[in-house]
């Protein structure tokens, strides 16, 4: 080698060229590290509406080590990603000192648990809210698809003017929604969404329509459901129907207004003909025989209550213009 000028020459170009990547790389480093390149503005931009200045300067004193060259861009992003309400930072230098911090915040949709909320993405995060949310209970793992099923529901349900406060879903994804009017919609595990639909389809006539304080409604039957009426709980019943005590006018008009269910009325008014039916007098008979037709109808809801009450007033018209003591034999 020492005898091959050409060797020693390409060696020492080799050398010299290394020596001045090493002088430039240094220079470089020296250079970018010269605080004249600091950054020295932090810009946050989006909807930051729970970023506070406080939490950005907190992140600027303990994460932003470096200058506009050297900073730790993934670092800091992640450290803006760790606040409560921030779901995405994305990060841009701006030359010369300006770093730009583009943020998405979560938007809350319920809570889930005790502490916790679901954002509109069904992702869990964890952040103080002083606002009313509905409710999501299930397993770890089923925020998002309660957060889906919930818009469905959130949906549907306008239609009669309800709206969701609680959504819940068991181990065995049995699914059960609180609604604000009071009531629960028990709704199982299969056919969910046909079930609400049969539901909604009849709630005017049936539920709507009892002017009565439902707390519990079961849907999991194939061709209707069940309710549960707190103020009905403990009483005596007959056939079908609450004894109660009142007379046939005033039974026809609560049948007539659906205070009460129909069978109820319906029961009322069959027990009155027959009592009725028994007295010897002239007319009563044919007053019983259109009272206990009526009933039939309403009983049997072959026509609508008020057509019913009607024909049973009329019938109650003339059968007390025959009662002298013997009236007090209408009443249930």
């Amino acid at each position: 080698m020492w005898d091959r000028p050409d060797l020693l020459d390409r060696a020492t170009t080799a050398l010299y060229v290394l020596a001045g990547v090493l002088v430039a790389y240094g220079l470089v480093l020296f250079v970018v590290h010269q605080p004249v390149f600091a950054l020295r503005h932090v810009r946050v931009t989006g909807d930051a509406a729970h970023v506070t200045r406080a939490q950005v300067e907190a992140i600027v004193s303990n994460e932003m080590k470096g200058t506009f060259f050297t900073l730790d861009l993934p670092r800091v992003r992640s450290a803006f990603e760790k606040l409560p309400w921030v779901r995405q930072a994305n990060l841009r230098r701006r030359w010369p000192d300006v770093l730009e911090v583009s943020v998405v915040e979560h938007v809350p949709l319920a809570r889930w648990g005790k502490s916790a909320l679901v954002n509109t993405h069904g992702e869990v995060f964890q952040a103080a809210h002083d606002g009313k949310l509905p409710l999501f209970v299930g397993p770890p793992d089923s925020s998002k698809e309660i957060a889906i099923q919930y818009q469905f529901f959130h949906r549907q349900l306008a239609g009669i003017g309800a709206t969701p406060v609680m959504v819940q879903v068991t181990d065995r994804r049995a699914w059960r929604v609180k609604l604000d009017s009071g009531p629960v919609l028990e709704l199982g595990r299969q056919d969910i969404e046909g079930r609400l639909a049969r539901y909604l389809a009849v709630h005017e006539r049936t539920v709507g329509a009892l002017n009565r304080r439902v707390d519990y409604v079961d849907l999991r039957y194939a061709n209707g459901f069940a309710v549960r009426i707190p103020e009905l709980k403990g009483q005596k019943w007959n056939d079908g129907a609450p004894i109660i005590k009142r007379k046939t006018t005033k039974s026809a008009a609560r049948v007539g207004v659906q205070l009460r269910p129909e069978r109820e009325g319906a029961a009322v008014i069959k027990s009155a003909a027959r009592r009725i039916s028994e007295q010897s007098r002239p007319g009563l008979g044919e007053g019983a025989a259109v009272i206990k037709s009526a009933a039939r109808r309403i009983g049997g809801q072959l026509r609508p209550e008020r057509e019913g009450a009607a024909v049973i007033k009329s019938a109650a018209r003339r059968i007390s213009g025959q009662l002298r003591p013997e009236r007090s034999v209408g009443a249930a």
